[in-house]
This record gives structure tokens, sequence and C-alpha cells, in this order.
């Protein structure tokens, strides 16, 4: 029953049919969830769940919500009777949680049902529905402060062949428990009380939203580390929690994506939440987060899936563009810390920031002019004698992978921006550098001062080209053969269309033929198929206003050297110079370009003094 008071009825068959997707109670989760959406359409503002035997003993929700009276309990357990559609049509307003009115009915089917309710603590009642027939439903008089509670006793009890399916009860007891979380993520304002087998297992008190996701999912140390941010589009809001730089998992199973407090499982709006993110967590980590959506009904549809897990939303561009949006905004802003915003956009855009190391060397190469940003000469094993035009060439020569961008009078490499961690390392020590030798096919080993320095060269590589990219004008290459494509969607038509321009800006030249597009030429150096070309531009539809750093990153990524890549001295040495003068030391994704360790750090590893 909603809380509205709305009486329950049973759907007429033609709009059941058009309206249900057929309940199908697989385990006990599955139950969990519908008895808690249920409480929660009520209007509770508690919510008690019990799990015992892992939900097939006995799985039980109590709320305070509205209640029912006896009419209504009576038909509660049948097939589509609903308090909260009563038409196909209503499904463009609903807001409840549950409409096709299944979920009492197909618990009674594989449980011993019991339901005890009251509108206002004065008369309650009991209602008792099994399987098969066996427990036709009855009513009578019981107990009760004003609210209702759904217990399900024996769940598959009549059915083994779906039982002996079942994994040992503490799995499922834990899959129970996922449900309740997730529910007590989308409502922070009501209370939930989860106890299992027997045992209070959490207790969560209301609270804001940022405080509730803290609760459920983070220790008390991290919690600090969690942000809100806020966006807006037409017809809907969007509230995201994400946490900083300091929070990030391995997995991406404390990413969640709430619709109208449904949890949904779309891969597409979570992508939004790690592009939104991007370059502030080192690779193959995934950072935490949910995003909330509050939506005009009219503008999504829930009824595609059983579970109600998926939605199809009307302008699901939309909802993208305006995560990637707001995170971007707001990481630009807060992660950011003094010495990052000194370097970033907020000052003068790009052309206020300095050259990078492998911008300013490809100035020089392109201008002819003697010694580079990383200067001064090289000494020790792999550097004697490799003098500042040797390396200007060396680099030079990497920088034409694809070839050396020559920068545009008063532009600069950008020091800092939505693709790179907003972290200043302290700078390396003075001294000449030194060039060790390599390991493992991807690092240079460089020792300067009292530090040794353990560089990824296809990471510093990777940003040296990145940083050129965007300091320069772009080389095009025409395509011996043009790639001809059509895309899937009238949305990808309106992207390509809308920024052909800013697309021959970043070297790619497209052309409209009919209702598909041509490629005709691409930055020099390019070298992916034509299927990886096409998606790698039509995933730039989601970069908002860093579309030049997205597709910049596409480009260095795939024309820096590779591991394994055997890299002569002299091109090492170079590579290495310049990679420990950057002033961002992360690629462009996010990971960092070395990794040092100290002449201290070094003896207290091998418990000795200094010495």
């Amino acid at each position: 029953m909603s809380a509205e008071g709305a009486r329950i009825q049973v759907l007429p068959p033609d709009e059941a049919r058009k309206i249900a997707a057929g309940e199908v109670v697989d385990r006990p989760a599955a139950l969990v969830r519908e008895f808690i959406d249920n409480a929660l359409d009520a209007g509770a503002g508690r919510v008690r769940l019990f799990v015992d035997g892992g939900g097939t003993r006995r799985i039980e929700a109590a709320d305070d919500g509205c209640g029912m009276g006896p009419e209504d309990l009576a038909l509660c357990p049948l097939a589509h009777a609903t308090s909260k559609i009563r038409c196909l049509d209503d499904l463009n307003t609903a807001r409840s949680l549950g409409f096709r009115g299944e979920a009492l009915a197909a618990a009674a089917a594989v449980s011993r049902l019991e339901i005890e309710t009251s509108t206002d603590g004065v008369e309650a009642w009991k209602l008792r529905a099994g399987p098969g027939g066996r427990f036709p439903p009855a009513i009578e008089r019981t107990n009760r402060a004003r609210g209702t509670s759904v217990r399900a006793l024996g769940l598959f009890d009549t059915l083994p062949a779906r039982k002996k399916f079942l994994k040992r009860d503490g799995a499922e007891g834990a899959l129970c428990r996922t449900v309740f979380n997730e529910k007590a993520l989308a409502f922070p304002n009501v209370t939930f009380h989860l106890t299992l087998e027997g045992h209070d297992a959490a207790l969560f008190a209301p609270a804001t939203l940022a405080g509730r996701f803290a609760a459920v999912t983070l220790s008390p140390h991290e919690a600090p580390f969690l942000h809100e941010i806020h966006g807006l589009g037409e017809g809907f809001a969007v509230t995201i929690l994400a946490g900083g730089p300091e929070l990030y998992r391995q997995d991406r199973r404390l990413q969640f994506v709430f619709a109208n407090t449904r949890r949904l499982n779309d891969w597409s709006l979570l992508q939004a939440l790690e592009y939104g993110l991007e370059g502030w967590f080192p690779n193959g980590s995934h950072p935490i987060g949910a995003i909330y959506i509050d939506i005009d009904p009219r503008l999504a549809d829930f009824n595609i899936h059983p579970a109600k897990r998926e939605a199809r939303f009307a302008d699901q561009g939309a909802l993208h563009h305006a995560i990637t949006s707001a995170l971007r905004s707001y990481t630009r802003k807060s992660f950011s810390g003094a010495p990052y915003a000194e370097r970033g956009d907020e000052r003068g855009g790009r052309g206020s920031a300095p050259l990078s190391p492998g911008a300013a060397l490809a100035a020089d190469a392109a201008a002819g002019v003697e010694g580079g940003a990383a200067g001064g000469g090289a000494h020790g094993a792999g550097g004697a004698g490799i003098d500042s035009a040797a390396r200007r060439a060396a680099l030079a020569a990497l920088l034409e992978r694809p070839p050396a961008f020559a920068p545009k009078p008063g532009r600069g490499a950008k020091g800092g921006d939505a693709l790179s961690v907003a972290e200043q390392e302290p700078a390396y020590e003075t001294g000449a550098p030194r060039l060790l030798g390599r390991a493992f096919g991807l690092f240079i080993i460089v020792e300067k001062g009292d530090t040794l320095f353990l560089i990824d060269q296809h990471a510093a590589h990777e940003r040296i080209l990145y940083d050129a990219f965007l300091a320069g004008d772009i080389p095009r290459q025409e395509l011996l053969v043009p790639i001809a494509f059509t895309t899937e969607s009238p949305e990808d038509d309106r992207f390509l269309a809308a920024e052909q321009a800013a697309l021959g800006a970043l070297g790619i030249s497209l052309t409209r033929e009919g209702e598909g597009w041509v490629i005709d030429a691409l930055p020099a150096g390019w070298r992916e198929g034509d299927g990886d070309t096409v998606r790698e531009l039509l995933n730039l539809k989601s970069a908002g206003a860093q579309m030049a750093e997205h597709w910049a990153a596409a480009c260095a990524c795939r024309a820096a050297v590779k591991d394994g890549t055997a890299l002569d001295d002299t091109t090492a040495f170079a590579l290495a110079e310049a990679a420990l003068a950057l002033p961002v030391p992360r690629c462009p994704h996010g990971r960092p370009i070395w990794f040092r360790i100290t002449r201290d750090e070094a003896c207290k590893a091998v418990r000795r003094s200094k010495g």
C-alpha cells in the first residue's frame, strides 16, 4: 500500500500483461529487496530486517509505515494487486519502488507468507498464505503497532529443485545484506536495522546522504575524504558522492547508480563517474562514489527489467554529460590545491603555463637551438660524453612518434588539467643525473644526488608527447583509404556535426556523406585500425570541454615507447632527464612516472648506518 493510503486493487488482465514482466524469486535476496521496497513505499521511517538460515528459514521486514486495513490485506497477496498504479499510463508519473503487484504473490508461491499490519496501532490484522493452496489466505485479529511486518518462512521448501541451487547460508545471507545496504544508501533519512542469524549486524541512523554513504561503505578515517557534487539538466538533477584522490579501490564494488532511489546496473553512467574523475587515480584503480539521479518519471522507463535494475532514459547522453561536467568542474576547483591552481587554467589558460620539458625540447628541435629544457651535462655510466645536442636530437626523435609539434607563439603545454593529478611532487635533488641502466624492460634507472629514480619509460614518454600535443599545431596525414562509418544513434551524429571544427583542430578531418561519415585525415603517427579509431572518436563525446586533453592522451599512449622497447643510452638518458624535469610527474591517466628511493631509505632497508 502506498503512503498516500490508496486502496489496493487487482489490475485488469490487459493492463497487467502490459505492465508485468514476470516476478521470479530466485533467491532470498530477491524477497529482501521486495519486502523493503514495500516498506519504503508505505512511508516507513524505520525498517528492520531479520534474516535466518541465509533467508531460507525466515525473511522478515518490519516497518512503521501507513499499514493496511483488513480489506486491503486480503487482496495484497493476489497477483497484480497494487495500490500504486491503476493503468499503464500511471507509469509515466509513478515514483514508487514497486508498482506491478507481483512481489507478495510471488512470495506466497514459494514460502509460507505471514503479514501483520495496522493503520492506527489500535486494530491490527494478520494474514497467512502459502504455496499450492496448502495455506489458503486467512485473516485474523492480532496486536501490533502502526505499520506492517511481512514474513516469509520456509523459502523453497516446496521447491527442492530450486533450493538445491542456493549457496551456503553465509553466502546467501551476505547477498541479503548487500540488498539491505543498497536500500540504506538510497534512503538516508530512514533508520535501517539488520539482524542476521540472530545477531545485530547493522544499524544505520538517519543521516545526510554523505553521512549514510560513509557509514555503509567507508571506515571512519576515510569519511573526511568524501565529496558531494551537484549538477542539473533538462528534467533531472544529479547528486554525486565521490572519494578524493586519497580514496580508491582495485575494483568497482563501491560504485553505485541510483535513479529515483532505485539502484541501477548502468555501466554507461558508471563510466561517466570514471571519466569525470579520470587522471586523479593511479592506473588499475577505481574511484569510490555514488550517483543519485532525481529525474522526471516521464523521462525514464523503469519497467524494462523484472527486478527494475535497469532503466531506459530519454536522453542518456545528457545525463552522462551532466555527471562528467559536474565532476570535472568540481575537481579542478577543489582537488587541486594552491600549487596546481597556480599552474593551471584558472590563471590564464594554456598560454599562461610554462612550456613543459617535452614541449620546450620540441621547440628547440624545430628551431635548431642549442641546449634544451633538460640542460646540463651527462655524467657516469651510460651518460658520459652525451652532449646537449645529442640529447636534444634523441628527444626530438622520441617526439616524432608522432612528429614534433612546433608550439604556437604564446602557447605552452598545460601544467595541469582534469587528466593529471593535481599533486606537485617535491623537487628532485640538485646535481647532475647519472644513467645507471635499465631494468625489466620497463624502467630507466638514474642516480641524482642522494636519490635513485626508477623511471617508467612508457609513462614518461607518454606525458612528454601529451604536453607537446597540447602545446603545438597538430600535423595531419591524409589517409590513403578514408575511413567510412555510420553511427548507432542520432546523438552521435549531433556530436560529430557540432564538433566537426574542433575535431579538425585536433588533426581529425571529418566530413558528412549521406547518412554516414568519412575520416579523411588523422594526426601524423596515428596507427590504430578503423574500428578502434571510430571508437576513440565517439568516446570523445563524453569529454566535454576536455576533448583536446582526451584526444591528446589517446594519441600519446599509442605513440609512446612500449614496455620492453630497448632504448640506447643516449635516448634513455634524454628521456629520463626530461621526465625528471616535468612539472606534473604523472602520465595523462594519472599514473606516477617515477619512483624514488633516497640513500637514507636504502640504508634503513638493509639496517645499516648511513656510513
